[in-house]
């Protein structure tokens, strides 16, 4: 068993770009500017664009928080989305989700231009990356793509099954696993609530990618000797013995799983830093196409 660790990962593509980022400082360019948008006070919230800045500041780019009262109205919201469309020197801009319920997400999504999709959410971009042609990937489909291929994990011919299809990890990732090029040319499987003989289908599984939000659901039973898993499950689960009062699970039981997998993420460690990672990786490809 081998750990796929996206610490490591994650930390070799902000290395790259820092890299890239010095040499178009260096031959007068602009550094890559991202600008997320933080509405109201959600403590997850908090964290991940904290990470998300700090990142950046990693790299070399420009970051702008831009903090909302929850109370903002949906047309105030888009009208500052308009602002900064239209703000030539932000390349990226990402609204960190959940939204107040008076503010439509996909309002929200549709409204952010195509060229400035970070997050690789709006119709637009899907479109494109289902055709198969130049897009942004949605930020944790990206990364895990991006740690199968640091770790070289031959994906070609391998049959790929995806538990979750949601359009943030689920749904992209099977596009992604399927097209014609490496990480990819998977034979790919999506199951979700509703698919008979789930543990019949993961037991035919060369690589698995368990996205469905249920706590150690994949057991060892459920995984064949040798898979590869990826755990994008990330939940609070109330534990008495921790400080915090809370443990992290993922949807992989990571103890009875990890003995039969060739490789593994953790939780937490695995997928959660290449989504920054990957972020990072779409803003840097906004800026440059400005060139």
């Amino acid at each position: 068993m081998n750990l796929l660790d996206g610490k490591i990962v994650s930390q070799a593509v902000k290395d790259r770009l820092k890299t890239h980022t010095e040499e178009r400082l260096l031959q007068g360019k602009k550094a890559p500017h991202l600008a997320a948008i933080l509405i109201g006070n959600n403590g997850a919230s908090e964290t991940y664009v904290a990470s998300k800045v700090k990142s950046c500041a990693e790299v070399g780019f420009t970051s702008t928080l831009i903090r909302l009262e929850e109370s903002i109205s949906e047309p105030e919201l888009l009208f500052k989305l308009n602002e900064l469309n239209e703000d030539f020197d932000v390349d990226g801009i990402l609204v960190q989700l959940p939204l107040p319920k008076h503010i439509s997400e996909q309002k929200v999504i549709e409204t952010i231009h195509p060229s400035k999709d970070v997050d690789g959410f709006h119709p637009e971009s899907v479109g494109r990356m289902v055709q198969g042609l130049p897009a942004f990937y949605p930020a944790t489909p990206y990364g895990i793509l991006l740690m199968l291929e640091h770790y070289n994990i031959e994906t070609k011919g391998k049959h790929a099954v995806v538990i979750g299809r949601s359009n943030i990890v689920g749904r992209p990732i099977s596009i992604m696993l399927n097209k014609n090029e490496y990480p990819g040319n998977c034979t790919v499987t999506v199951c979700h609530s509703h698919t008979h003989n789930l543990k019949e289908i993961c037991l035919q599984a060369d690589i698995i990618i368990a996205a469905l939000g249920r706590p150690e659901f994949l057991k060892g039973d459920m995984v064949k000797e040798g898979a590869v898993i990826v755990d994008v499950g990330i939940t609070r689960v109330p534990d008495a013995s921790k400080k915090s009062g809370f443990a992290i699970k993922g949807d992989v039981d990571f103890n009875d799983v990890a003995p039969k997998s060739s490789y593994i993420t953790p939780v937490p460690g695995g997928v959660g830093p290449m989504t920054i990672a990957a972020l990072m990786m779409n803003t840097f490809k906004a800026c440059a196409a400005k060139d």
